[in-house]
């Protein structure tokens, strides 16, 4: 198997590291495993892609390059420049903390699996949760380490992936606990926090001139019953199948007033 990897994190992140070892088990001895990352964290970018203006590719290693871009920008290099054929699968993670419920919209580890999943390649995210239980563990990735790889062979060989225009990909979201407190994996809706919406926290330089930090809300709360984040908070992998089609299906019924 060949597979492409990449983050929205760095090359350099930790969860990078951990996702090669991930990636290496699922692509076997006869496999590869191509690395095309972010030369630097690109967390929040969504599914930006830098159409304006050129982007820089640095070769770091054997199979192992940086992009000055976003991750969806990584994806786009590894398929149509860098590998020498089409990948069998991308992995985009492990990203360091959770990209549950809103998170999702803004996730640059997101972005990067939803290109591949529009480039017709089976493509996942994955984030490690980090909470009090994990945060300060001597790896906080070893959830990840230890239970993705058995998740990710069981989706390959059973979960569906078509679709005839948007293929499906997957979100998945691993618990903020250590890898024994992991209960199983559950399939999951994208949840809904509401009151965790981003806001703005201003400053003022010493000269003068106004900036502003975006902040993010509660991570900790849950989200409904039988979606992602409520899941992870009980000590559940999430598994939530997505699409890059945005439109609002059950509202057309309710336009057809509007057509003449």
């Amino acid at each position: 198997m060949r597979i492409l990897i990449t983050n929205d994190d760095g090359i350099n992140a930790p969860g990078l590291h951990t996702l090669e070892k991930i990636a290496a088990t699922l692509a076997g001895p006869d496999g590869e495993v191509w690395t095309v990352a972010p030369a630097f964290e690109q967390s929040g970018v969504g599914h930006c892609i830098s159409y304006t203006h050129p982007t820089m590719i640095s070769h770091f290693g054997p199979r192992r390059f940086a992009i000055e871009g976003s991750p969806a920008d990584c994806v786009l290099a590894g398929i149509h420049h860098v590998l020498p054929q089409k990948p069998d699968l991308i992995l985009s993670g492990v990203n360091r903390g959770n990209n549950s419920a809103e998170n999702a919209l803004y996730s640059g580890t997101l972005g990067a699996a939803m290109e591949g999943a529009l480039q017709g390649v089976r493509s996942l995210a994955l984030s490690q949760y980090f909470g009090p239980k994990n945060a300060e563990i001597a790896d906080p990735f070893e959830a990840s380490a230890i239970h993705l790889a058995p998740l990710i062979t069981r989706l390959l060989d059973t979960a569906p992936w078509g679709g005839d225009d948007y293929q499906i990909f997957y979100n998945i979201n691993v618990p903020p606990v250590p890898a024994d407190g992991v209960k199983g994996a559950a399939a999951t809706a994208q949840g809904y926090r509401g009151h965790g919406r981003f806001q703005v926290e201003p400053h003022k330089a010493p000269s003068g001139r106004q900036f502003i930090w975006v902040k993010g809300g509660a991570q900790h709360d849950p989200t409904a019953p039988g979606t992602d984040a409520a899941a992870n908070l009980d000590g559940y992998i999430s598994v939530t199948p997505m699409r890059a089609d945005l439109t609002a299906h059950d509202a057309l019924d309710g336009l057809r007033e509007i057509e003449s």
